[in-house]
């Protein structure tokens, strides 16, 4: 180190600029009127191992600096050396608190490739699982948003509840976070006995739970005081930033990949997009609980319309056949055999599919060149896109609202450092 400290052009002391360096960032100079924090990476608030770096006036945000990339993986390259119904399992790595949606995403991705129809019932059965991941998902948001600003209760309420809807995922799949059960061809098997009767128990059950959390936020003067007002965005700054979801919904734009480009059947259910007003993080937590009742609607409208029929389409060449078939016929030993081993063997071509996660708009593009692997598999991260909005929700923020702001846009780094 100098024995002086540097000065800028005009002779101000700068203070911090070695340690500002040494951390591997690039900032202008820093005078001495602003210090240099870091949050993270390993801090409970910022949902995943991320980095904020702070430039603060007081304790003002003079600018707030994400650093991703702790937990990179390689998901998407790992991908194209796997066969197509392999990568279906590390879809689920990535928003593990999306896995279901995570892999209809790709798994409509890969049909569209194969020009495929799946049965009605398994239309049905994707809708189902999809909704009950997008309340569990919700449930964990609202929890650990609840636990950041101090609310505790709220935390084991709705940890209480998400247990009931992962008992769901696990009496379907055997799994409860990462089933892998939405896979090319259809499901992976149809609902065991009693599996819909469960869940329409749990979903009679729900309104009485979503009044609960209502009882204890909506009205609370300090829920509100840290939320009403702090980190506002407009309708124009989310689509300039690709922020989707909750968050862009949030701010009164009523969009959702269900509705404008509805997938799996979607387009027969009745429900309604909840929008917001002000854009700030209180409209945030009252979209997602809006949305919670309309997937509760969804699902009790699945039940009572679910089709019969087979979950996976007859083309031995895409879906394995039944179990039962490998004791006697020997052409389902052979097809199992070689669907196993040499895989899915798509055209030549390339698909997007958008599918609406918890945290807003997914998709996934696959370029095929008629091999049994993908040549290009690439994520459109809802998180990712949404991370892009904290410098701008943070900037002029007290350093308080941070915890606030960074859980209301409700980001998995596990899907930004896929």
């Amino acid at each position: 180190m100098p024995a002086n400290p540097a000065t800028d052009p005009a002779g101000r002391t700068l203070v911090g600029m070695a340690s500002a360096n040494a951390q591997g960032i690039t900032l202008d100079p820093i005078d001495e009127t602003t210090m240099v924090v870091n949050m993270g990476p390993q801090h409970p608030s910022t949902h995943g191992v991320l980095r904020l770096v702070m430039e603060l006036d007081g304790e003002t945000i003079v600018r707030c600096t994400p650093h991703i990339g702790y937990v990179h993986t390689g998901i998407e390259k790992t991908g194209e050396y796997q066969t197509y119904m392999k990568a279906v399992t590390i879809t689920d790595r990535m928003d593990y608190l999306s896995a279901h949606i995570n892999n209809l995403a790709y798994t409509l991705a890969v049909e569209k490739l194969l020009g495929i129809e799946i049965p009605p019932r398994a239309q049905a059965l994707r809708v189902m699982l999809s909704e009950i991941q997008r309340i569990a998902s919700h449930l964990v948001w609202l929890a650990t948003h609840a636990l950041d600003i101090g609310a505790m209760t709220a935390y084991f309420y709705a940890f209480r509840d998400r247990e009931k809807l992962l008992d769901l995922t696990e009496m379907m799949s055997g799994v409860r976070l990462m089933p892998s059960w939405i896979v090319p061809g259809g499901l992976r098997g149809d609902a065991p006995d009693g599996w819909f009767e469960r869940c329409a128990a749990v979903v009679d059950e729900l309104p009485m739970r979503f009044r609960e959390y209502e009882t204890l936020l909506d009205q609370n003067p300090i829920w509100r005081e840290r939320t009403q007002g702090v980190g506002c965005i407009t309708v124009d700054e989310c689509l300039n930033l690709g922020v989707s979801g909750p968050t862009l919904r949030a701010s009164g734009m009523a969009y959702d990949v269900r509705k404008v480009a509805p997938y799996s059947g979607f387009e027969r259910y009745d429900f309604h997009v909840p929008v917001g007003t002000f854009g700030d993080v209180y409209d945030r937590y009252r979209v997602r609980l809006a949305e919670m009742r309309q997937s509760r609607e969804i699902l009790k409208q699945a039940i009572e319309t679910m089709p019969d029929g087979p979950v996976r389409v007859g083309d031995r060449k895409v879906a394995p056949p039944p179990r039962q078939e490998l004791e006697t016929a020997m052409e389902a030993v052979i097809h199992h055999f070689k669907l196993w081993t040499e895989g899915i063997r798509p055209p030549a071509g390339e698909a997007y599919v958008p599918v609406e996660s918890p945290k807003g708009e997914i998709g996934f593009y696959l370029v095929s060149d008629g091999s049994n692997k993908p040549w290009r598999m690439h994520e459109r991260p809802p998180s990712f896109m949404n991370l892009q909005a904290l410098p701008g929700l943070c900037q002029g923020r007290l350093i308080a609202d941070v915890v606030a702001i960074i859980g209301s846009i409700d980001i998995v780094l596990g899907e930004i450092d896929r």
